[in-house]
């Protein structure tokens, strides 16, 4: 599972902050009130995100709802456990005690 962009990024969260499938229309003015964005590059970006399993749509009406297919917490987990997949068990553990001791900070050290 690829890394997202800066606007998959932006698109996720605001799907992740809502509790329903939420309408292109919805995604994009929530975008635009901090970026100028065209409604097509949303409608573009969800449809791709849903072509890679990101995200579940389905049409209601005339208008496609989208929600994330899985949580933020299992989508970065399962981008780093495929980032890691070629690595030996002992690489594994390290990058990952590597990463957990720059996350503590210095005065926890």
């Amino acid at each position: 599972m690829p890394i997202l962009g800066d606007l998959e990024h932006a698109v996720m969260d605001v799907l992740w902050a809502r509790t329903a499938p939420t309408p292109v229309r919805d995604v994009h003015d929530e975008l635009a009130q901090r970026r100028e964005i065209a409604y097509t590059t949303v409608m573009t970006v969800l449809d791709r995100l849903a072509k890679k399993g990101i995200v579940l749509r389905r049409l209601e009406g005339r208008a496609w709802l989208y929600e994330p297919a899985r949580s933020r917490l299992d989508l970065y987990t399962d981008t780093v456990d495929e980032a890691l997949g070629g690595l030996s068990p002992a690489e594994r553990t390290q990058v990952l005690r590597t990463l957990l001791e720059a996350s503590v900070p210095a005065a926890q050290k």
